[in-house]
């Protein structure tokens, strides 16, 4: 299967400047299972990034800097959510329709490998198949929460739907990827 390379952009009424890009590889795996690779780069002498912690499940995440991926079967109102720390904690949801579900259970711990140097961070994260949708064909959204050192946040995504940040809207959904 052949990974993809797809580009988050800055949401409208975030604060510019932090990051200047941030790029998402997408590796479906032979196992069934998928790598995703953000790379976030720029000057990152100003990037808040939570403390180190044990690999576990944890909510909120999202009020800090967090990578996400939302995952549905091509045309499915259901989805799961996926979000990825750099401090090695990670959640996942599974959704019935927009914005409507809970915690996926249960739910494989992924494989969270993060580096940094001042220029550029890399956090791979990879999921088990059994915690993704059924199906030949997926739709998929990745975002990112990016908080700078004075506690604002930055929301990146493949798109935007108009209004506030949203990364659980369908439009959000913005790459097909065919697993055959």
């Amino acid at each position: 299967m052949i990974s993809t390379i797809h580009d988050l952009v800055l949401h409208p009424d975030s604060r510019p400047g932090l990051l200047d890009a941030i790029k998402v590889e997408i590796e479906p795996l032979p196992t069934g299972g998928l790598c995703l690779i953000f790379q976030l780069s720029g000057d990152l002498t100003h990037l808040r990034l939570p403390e180190d912690r044990p690999a576990s499940r944890a909510d909120d995440l999202w009020r800090h800097t967090c990578c996400e991926a939302f995952i549905r079967t091509a045309g499915a109102s259901t989805y799961r959510e996926f979000n990825f720390s750099p401090s090695s904690q990670w959640q996942a949801y599974a959704f019935t329709a927009y914005r409507a579900g809970g915690l996926l259970e249960p739910a494989a711990d992924p494989n969270i490998e993060w580096m940094m140097s001042s220029k550029q961070l890399r956090l791979l994260a990879t999921l088990q198949a059994a915690d993704l949708p059924p199906g030949p064909r997926w739709q998929v959204g990745l975002s990112a929460v990016i908080e700078s050192s004075d506690g604002d946040l930055g929301y990146w995504a493949l798109r935007h739907p108009p209004g506030k940040p949203d990364f659980h809207h369908p439009d959000s959904f913005a790459v097909e990827l065919e697993l055959t």
